[in-house]
């Protein structure tokens, strides 16, 4: 009951600070300019014509799902990261930086303890965000299309091209996806968590998580690295877009998830060793 009650404490803090809502208002900004763009004619004829070219009826399947679907796949990953780092590269290194933490360690309370309930706090921050992405970018949509419609799901990258003809089973795809995308980003804020714990500034921490996570989608698209993408961070975390495979694929997303999760728990324990370590006496 006390541990809830911290983590709730912890939360508060976190989304008392108003860098926390940037990412929110910047994706808002981005599904008001899809909302306009498919309104244009000559935009909304090049997306119908490339479903017409794969066999499908634009009317039908150029809907409010595929739309929420083009906007979790093709925007959230990169856009969402910038603000995933952030948040994660601040939580320590900024009550380092204002001397907060030193008050907060004086207290009769595990440094383990104050580590788990940050950490804890940046991952549902991570899902949450995730969630509200896909139920803002999904009411956009229905403003935009209506509700009816099916739902078409492509990725070239990940080998995926999928069709669901019914509201329902396209919108359950949605859902679990936008859980799994949730857990897949956790591991950009485990790194950001992980350089926040080092002896370095908020920013930096921020620049350092960004720089991890582009640096392995370069060399992912190295020639010499092909033969082993799936073997990157990167691409473990796009495997989300395996769930909308129509025979659902519980071996792939079960080995690539469990992954990602001993990644994300490694670099916990490695940012808890190295803030042990650390001196705030002086």
């Amino acid at each position: 009951m006390i541990f809830l009650t911290q983590l709730r404490g912890e939360l508060t803090k976190l989304f008392a600070r108003r860098r926390t809502y940037v990412g929110y208002g910047v994706f808002l900004v981005f599904e008001l300019i899809l909302l306009v763009t498919f309104q244009i004619d000559s935009i909304r004829s090049k997306q119908e014509e490339f479903m017409v070219q794969n066999g499908l009826a634009a009317d039908e399947y150029f809907s409010s799902l595929t739309v929420t679907f083009m906007v979790m796949a093709f925007s959230l990953f990169l856009l969402g990261s910038i603000y995933f780092a952030l948040v994660s590269g601040d939580i320590v290194a900024k009550e380092v930086e204002d001397g907060n933490m030193r008050m907060v360690l004086a207290r009769p309370v595990s440094r383990f303890r104050i580590l788990l309930l940050k950490f804890l706090s940046t991952c549902l921050y991570t899902i949450t965000f995730v969630i509200f992405v896909g139920i803002t970018g999904y009411a956009m949509a229905v403003i935009a299309l209506g509700v009816d419609g099916g739902m078409m799901a492509f990725s070239p990258k990940m080998k995926l091209f999928a069709v669901y003809p019914d509201w329902g089973s396209g919108m359950l795809r949605l859902i679990i996806a936008a859980l799994l995308i949730g857990i897949s980003m956790c591991t950009i804020s485990a790194i950001g968590f992980l350089f926040s714990c080092m002896k370095m500034k908020p920013a930096t921490a921020t620049i350092m998580a960004l720089s991890v996570l582009f640096l392995d989608m370069v060399l992912q698209e190295f020639p010499i690295f092909k033969p082993y993408e799936a073997n990157f961070i990167t691409y473990k975390m796009s495997t989300w877009l395996f769930a909308f495979e129509n025979n659902f694929p519980w071996a792939k997303l079960v080995d690539n998830f469990a992954f990602l999760i001993g990644l994300d728990l490694s670099l916990f324990a490695i940012a808890c060793v190295i803030f042990q370590m650390r001196d705030f006496k002086t």
